[in-house]
């Protein structure tokens, strides 16, 4: 069993991360809302540390192992109570976890099955099923200090490299490029083409410059 992981970042996925230790690479399972918190707290792919939860996948030709990482026992602890409710499995909880973990817990605890139902794969039976096994019992992980870390709105991924490949031809760094990308994407949900990403990316250059005039 596997319940810590140490190791420098290899890549970074939308909901997983590859982590080298020593020379063997393990992929880990991120929530949304535990990826985001990663890229605020290590932007530079330096080593990091993962509480982890893992468990075995069966499939019918295979069994795989799976590792979900958390960033502390806490957030950890909140996975397992979610994962109680029946019909929500790791990989979905995984998926589910995009709010910050300390509202999720306050909507439970309200029993805010609207709020509920914004979260990935959360419909209305199933955000009403969550209220009744966890309700009077996640109060403590309503206190998590995770309401400023906000997820970056869902965009397109071939999107984002079309617009990433478009600054690498205008002679931008990689690094830089991806950060002006997600800027504009934080800034602007409502990105459906690499045409809309660029105009952002160019209002937040444009900006920017103007901030520095004097």
């Amino acid at each position: 069993m596997i319940n810590k992981i140490r190791g420098k970042v290899r890549q970074r996925k939308p909901d997983s991360v590859l982590l080298d230790v020593n020379g063997l690479c393990y992929e880990v399972l991120l929530p949304p809302m535990v990826a985001k918190a990663l890229d605020a707290a290590h932007p530079d792919d330096e080593g990091v540390e993962l509480v982890t939860y893992h468990y075995l996948q069966i499939e019918p030709s295979r069994g795989a192992p799976v590792l979900i990482g958390f960033l502390n026992e806490v957030e950890k602890e909140f996975f397992e109570q979610f994962i109680t409710v029946s019909g929500i499995g790791p990989k979905a909880a995984c998926r589910a976890l995009s709010a910050p973990f300390s509202e999720i817990a306050d909507a439970i605890d309200r029993g805010d099955a609207a709020f509920l139902k914004t979260l990935p794969g959360i419909g209305e039976q199933r955000a009403r099923e969550i209220i009744a096994k966890l309700q009077g019992k996640v109060g403590k992980f309503g206190l998590i200090q995770d309401r400023d870390v906000r997820c970056a709105p869902l965009v397109n991924e071939d999107i984002k490299e079309e617009a990433l490949d478009v600054l690498l031809q205008l002679q931008y760094k990689k690094k830089e490029a991806e950060e002006m990308i997600k800027k504009a994407i934080t800034k602007n949900s409502n990105l459906n083409t690499c045409e809309d990403i660029l105009n952002e990316v160019y209002k937040g250059a444009v900006n920017k410059h103007r901030d520095t005039l004097p």
